[in-house]
């Protein structure tokens, strides 16, 4: 009886994860239709924006698909059944086929136009949507799983959705067993991590295995771990704001009426913004990138700015309506912060590598803001295809942003329904649909 169930558990496991994978492809072709209709441009690690795009262009097409976007999230979100997060998923609450199609899409064209969030909730939420709806229909055929296993299934798809656009296994694994599942167990890491590889050859198929970052050559040096003793602490505090910022955003999003004028006004300032900073646009890859590549080295006053602008802008995009991740905003940001103060440090007191400041700075925002730090190291090795070397830094600099982050933010201060939450899109779900139950039950 156990080698059956384990036998269906294996089935289920493979099938998911090729569905995973096709979502992840699906969304992302999309994207591509969308960047090459809408601003006639194919991203890649090197030209990570569409940097030859008239400012006139650039900001029509933000505006207009921010309204698109804006009347798309405001059918769903009024006038289909309510969305669910992948976390309440995970806990057994099914997420409804037709509203995750939209409101999975509608994401991608958000970031597409030059929207400011992160583009992996999206196929995240379409894999855990896929995974639901697969075991409804093995069910019919016999074929059931334990309550447990269910669970560990859609953990596991979605952190699959995320590996077959990114191309990173370990960190889609890491993302359902640390972040959804918040443990770990043989059972758990064998069926997500296998999920996540077959999801990441379906999506390979795509996007090849190439880095999503661009990084130097100059090998990791212990002497950067003195360097670290500042940039983690500082990346720490930096992180802790920026998580409280996301919070406070997303528990006071635009839900009705405000949501179809103020999306579009806050695409619409962003295009504006992109005017003079077209790295701004985005999910933060081409601003992270160009940290990365040294275009601002030695001019802290900018990184920091820009670091300030890309986190108010995705803030604004949040709380105007805007559904979407915070991972690789979270990196940028972080990029920004950790290359001010290696350059800093270079300066004036030992010579380090600055875009390796930048990068263990990026690992650790990202560890603080979703409270994953296994996770952050591993996303940051598996998109910039790091060496060996670089686990001591950024295993330093995750461990220090991580205490300061923890003893500057006192969770008993924060609101009910901000404590324990690492996604944006958790947030956003728990607070809306408390809104619109509300509404419903004082109009009746």
């Amino acid at each position: 009886m156990k080698s059956q169930h384990n036998l269906g558990l294996a089935i289920v496991t493979v099938t998911v994860g090729l569905l995973a994978g096709l979502g992840a492809v699906a969304l992302s072709l999309f994207l591509e239709f969308v960047t090459h209709v809408l601003l006639n441009y194919e991203e890649t690690a090197r030209q990570p924006f569409a940097a030859g795009v008239p400012p006139v262009q650039r900001v029509a097409v933000l505006a207009g698909v921010g309204l698109l976007a804006a009347n798309l999230w405001w059918v769903v979100r009024n006038r289909m059944r309510p969305t669910v997060s992948v976390k309440n998923a995970v806990d057994g609450q099914p997420m409804p086929v037709a509203t995750t199609l939209v409101h999975t899409f509608t994401q991608m064209l958000f970031v597409g136009a030059g929207g400011s969030v992160g583009r992996e909730l999206a196929p995240r939420e379409l894999a855990a949507m896929l995974a639901q709806w697969w075991q409804r229909r093995l069910q019919r055929w016999g074929l059931d799983l334990s309550p447990a296993d269910q669970q560990l299934v859609v953990a596991a798809a979605a952190g699959a959705g995320f590996a077959g656009v990114y191309i990173a296994p370990i960190t889609g694994m890491l993302f359902a067993v640390e972040i959804l599942l918040q443990r770990i167990s043989r059972r758990a890491v064998v069926v997500s991590l296998s999920m996540s590889v077959i999801a990441t050859f379906v999506g390979a198929t795509l996007k090849g295995f190439k880095p999503y970052y661009l990084l130097g050559s100059t090998p990791f040096s212990p002497r950067l771990c003195l360097a670290i003793l500042a940039v983690g602490p500082v990346c720490g505090l930096v992180g802790a704001l920026f998580r409280r910022a996301i919070q406070w955003a997303a528990v006071r999003q635009a839900q009705r009426r405000p949501l179809l004028w103020q999306l579009p006004l806050a695409a619409l300032i962003t295009g504006l913004i992109a005017v003079v900073f077209p790295q701004v646009t985005g999910n933060g890859r081409a601003f992270a990138q160009m940290v990365f590549n040294n275009r601002l080295a030695d001019l802290v006053p900018l990184l920091l700015v820009g670091a300030l602008v890309k986190a108010l802008v995705t803030l604004m995009s949040i709380a105007a309506g805007a559904a979407g991740g915070t991972l690789t905003p979270s990196i940028a940001v972080g990029a920004a912060v950790g290359a001010a103060v290696g350059t800093a440090v270079n300066l004036w007191l030992t010579p380090v590598v600055v875009w390796q400041c930048a990068v263990v700075g990026a690992a650790a925002v990202l560890a603080v803001t979703q409270q994953a730090p296994l996770m952050a190291m591993m996303m940051v090795f598996e998109v910039s295809h790091l060496s060996y070397a670089a686990f001591l830094p950024l295993a330093l600099g995750i461990a220090l942003a991580l205490i300061v982050a923890n003893w500057f933010t006192d969770t008993r201060r924060m609101p009910p329904e901000a404590v324990g939450e690492t996604e944006t899109a958790d947030l956003l779900q728990a607070k809306g649909e408390q809104v619109l139950a509300a509404k419903k039950q004082g109009n009746g």
